[in-house]
């Protein structure tokens, strides 16, 4: 069956890639500040800027199947460096804009039969990090909320999280920068290499298939084995 799948910022990276896979099966409409330089049958694009407007004034299907929250931020600098409005605005992209868009599409959501909701956090949440304590506390917002809104509205909607570590994307640029700069933050991992996007939206195209039909209220690591493998 195909589905409705609304995608937040699906036009670079993690979001790119996500698009193009779920265009393979489903109708998806790619919301973001700026056009994707791909076009796909199966895509619409609607200017959208998640921090400002209001996704009810955007001319949406009566149904909406799925929902994939793309935006992030990666601001990472000591505590003592970051001011107050750092956190907020960290905050207001990752969280309190997500949680905008999902108050405005809950109406079409709750007319599919068992909408699927796939927000993202990072391991930096289940991991102490230095450096992490903006973009942590906001994406930590993203897992509590994405739990209680599963349990509010199960069986209605699934409700699930993907916690990636660093990937390779143009938000993570300045992090890969370089050869060394790239092998170090392989050499971090078990798996001896950073994320891909392709690594991310497999999993996140499983959550909003129905073959996950039984999966909701998680918080899924897809980090190379950052959070669960110690091999010091």
């Amino acid at each position: 069956m195909e589905k409705n799948i609304v995608l937040i910022g699906g036009s670079t990276g993690i979001g790119k890639e996500l698009a193009l896979n779920l265009a393979e099966d489903h109708k998806v409409f790619i919301l973001s500040r700026t056009k994707p330089e791909f076009s796909e049958q199966n895509t619409e694009y609607l200017q959208f800027d998640a921090t400002k407007d209001n996704i009810e004034d955007l001319d949406l299907p009566n149904s909406i199947h799925g929902l994939v929250y793309c935006p992030g931020s990666i601001d990472l600098k000591p505590f003592k460096m970051l001011k107050l409005e750092g956190f907020e605005k960290d905050m207001h992209l990752n969280f309190f804009s997500l949680v905008k868009v999902v108050k405005g599409l809950m109406p079409k959501l709750k007319k599919a039969d068992q909408a699927s909701l796939v927000f993202f956090s990072t391991v930096a949440v289940k991991v102490g990090m230095p450096f992490h304590t903006s973009i942590a506390a906001a994406k930590a917002a993203i897992e509590g909320f994405a739990k209680s809104l599963a349990a509010e509205y199960a069986p209605s909607l699934r409700v699930n999280v993907i916690a990636p570590s660093l990937t390779n994307t143009p938000l993570a640029k300045n992090l890969l920068s370089t050869d060394e700069k790239k092998k170090k933050m392989d050499d971090r991992h078990p798996l001896k290499r950073v994320g891909t996007p392709k690594d991310i939206a497999s999993l996140a195209v499983f959550l909003i298939n129905d073959k996950s039909s039984w999966i909701t209220g998680q918080v899924i690591g897809v980090d190379g084995g950052l959070s669960t493998i110690n091999m010091n």
